[in-house]
Parts: structure tokens; C-alpha cells; sequence
């Protein structure tokens, strides 16, 4: 498959859920993404979970409202899914106005949701799955082309994909077994939704991505769309200007170049074990040396990914 086909592929879905082992840069990978869809044209909309707003500082709206959907950079767009808010949405639309508003107000109520085990993970996805369709729950929110959710890390991100089969499956019938039903529908529906592993080239974040191309078959029926190694540092030296630099290791400048090849060698290799080991394509994006990433620097990114899907 050429690279443009798997982008096509890729950005033909309304739905890309990306995950990985947290702190390997799943946000960074998620705005990257979100601008490339956006210069093919497409609306795109990334939703970040529990009221996190890394997407709108680094694509350059600090004051932005976290769970309004607001446009930045590029012209992607942005929303954090906080539960509470979620949950208050999901009363509106599935009960009466006087039991939705009484249920919204009660702290014990309120309690009891947060223990429910799978509920805040089906009413991350269900807020999801409203902005993927094309009749908003609001008139005057525009729909979009395609929804890319920052997941939680992998088990979690794994753990919000099946929660509206489980939902579904516990009330058989009724108002929530009939949206999880239809959010499920969504999900797991290999021709609307794509699934993207983030990943170091380190040893760690290696093996959680492959276990997860395992749990997330096994658990949803879905396959991995696309794994991304992200800063992945760039080779500088051939074998034998390495041997040259280690006949003069003591020197305080060798051995910090000498250093970075040891460990640009390594990262390599685990991007070759994550390639044999995982059945879709792995993109490497290269290391930017920054602590903190802006819209100019997404925009790189999303230029690597360009090259390539």
C-alpha cells in the first residue's frame, strides 16, 4: 500500500481514537494529525478528555474555553470532554427537563455516576460520537468531517471503545441500551473508526504498543490503523565514523556525540522491533528538542506525517 493510500484511508474514517502508554506525546501526535487532516480540506476537530487543553496553548489559544469548541491554528478545532459536563448533557437529552435537572443537582446522584465502573468512559465516547454526526445536538453547531479523540493511555483508550457494548449489553433495553447500542455501532465499525498507536522507539512504550494491536483485536474486533514512533532521534553517524569517534572517547565533546549515536542506535532498533511486530504502517516523526511544542512546531510535525500518508 503507497503512502497515499493509507492517508486516504486513514483520513476517510469520521472517527481516529489515538492512544498509546502515557507521556509518549499522544496530544502531539493527536494536533499533528488534526493539521494535516485540516489542510486536505477536511473540518477537523480534535477532543481532548478530563478537561485537558494541551491542543489549544500549543496551537496558540490560551484563553480559549476548555469545553467550548473553538477554532485554532490552521483551522483545527478543539474540545475537552469533561465528564460532570458530560454527564449533564447526557441527562438532557435522555430524560424529561424537570428529572434530568433534579438528577443533575443531586451530589449523591453525582456519586454515584463517578463509581459506576464504565460509565465515564461511555459518556467521554458518547460526547464523541455526537460530534461525529452530521445533525448536531445543538442547531447551531456545524458538524464534522472527522473526529480525532486524544485517548487515555492504551488500556484506558481500550477501556472507552468497548464501554457502550457493555453498556448496551447490562440494560438490554430502553434509552441507554438503544444510544449504547448506536454509540457502539460507531466504535467498532472498522469503515468509520481508525485507531492510532503512539509510541517511543524505547523498550517500554514498544511492548505496550504491541500488546495493544492484541487487546484491542481481541476486546473490539478493530485493527490498528497506523503506529506513530514519535522523537525519534536521527542517525548521524555511519559504523566507521562511530569507531573513529570511539578512539578518541575522552574527549568531553566525543563522548557526548558518541552518546546521542549510542542512543539514536537504540531507538532504531526498537522502531525496527515495532515494525516487524505490528501488522499496519509505523511512521517515525523526528525528535524537535523543544520542552514545549507550538503551532509552528505542530506544523513541522504535520508536515513529516504529510510526506508519508
Amino acid at each position: 500500500m503507497t503512502a497515499s493510500h493509507v492517508g486516504a484511508r486513514l483520513f476517510g474514517h469520521e472517527l481516529l481514537v489515538v492512544t498509546g502508554k502515557g507521556g509518549v506525546g499522544k496530544t502531539t501526535v493527536s494536533a499533528a494529525l488534526a493539521v494535516a487532516a485540516a489542510r486536505r480540506g477536511l473540518r477537523t476537530i480534535v477532543a481532548e478528555v478530563s478537561a485537558r487543553d494541551d491542543v489549544t496553548r500549543a496551537l496558540g489559544r490560551d484563553n480559549a474555553r476548555r469545553d467550548r469548541e473553538v477554532e485554532l491554528e490552521f483551522g483545527v478545532h478543539h474540545t475537552s470532554i469533561e465528564p460532570q459536563a458530560a454527564l449533564r448533557d447526557y441527562l438532557d437529552d435522555q430524560l424529561p427537563s424537570p428529572v434530568a435537572e433534579i438528577l443533575s443537582s443531586s451530589r449523591a446522584f453525582s456519586y454515584l455516576a463517578a463509581a459506576t465502573p464504565g460509565l465515564r468512559e461511555l459518556l467521554t465516547v458518547g460526547k464523541v460520537w455526537e460530534l461525529a454526526q452530521e445533525t448536531r445536538r445543538r442547531k447551531q453547531d456545524r458538524s464534522y468531517d472527522l473526529v480525532i479523540l486524544d485517548a487515555p493511555a492504551s488500556g484506558h483508550g481500550v477501556a472507552v471503545l468497548t464501554a457502550p457494548a457493555t453498556f448496551a449489553r447490562t440494560a438490554r433495553v430502553g434509552r441507554i441500551a438503544r444510544q449504547a447500542a448506536t454509540i457502539d455501532a460507531l466504535v467498532t465499525d472498522a469503515q468509520r473508526t481508525a485507531v492510532v498507536a503512539v509510541a517511543r522507539p524505547e523498550e517500554l512504550p514498544v511492548n505496550e504498543t504491541l500488546a495493544l494491536q492484541w487487546a484491542l483485536g481481541s476486546r473490539t474486533g478493530l485493527a490498528l490503523s497506523l503506529a506513530v514512533a514519535n522523537r525519534v532521534s536521527p542517525k548521524r553517524f555511519s559504523s566507521d565514523e562511530a569507531r573513529a569517534l570511539d578512539a578518541h572517547a575522552g574527549d568531553l565533546v566525543v563522548d557526548a556525540a558518541r552518546r546521542r549515536h549510542v542512543r539514536a542506535r537504540s531507538e532504531h532498533a526498537q522502531l525496527a522491533r515495532l515494525r516487524r511486530g505490528l501488522d499496519c504502517p509505523v511512521v517515525g516523526l523526528h525528535d524537535l528538542f523543544q520542552p514545549a511544542l507550538d503551532a509552528e512546531s505542530i506544523g513541522e510535525l504535520a508536515g513529516d506525517l504529510e510526506r508519508v500518508l
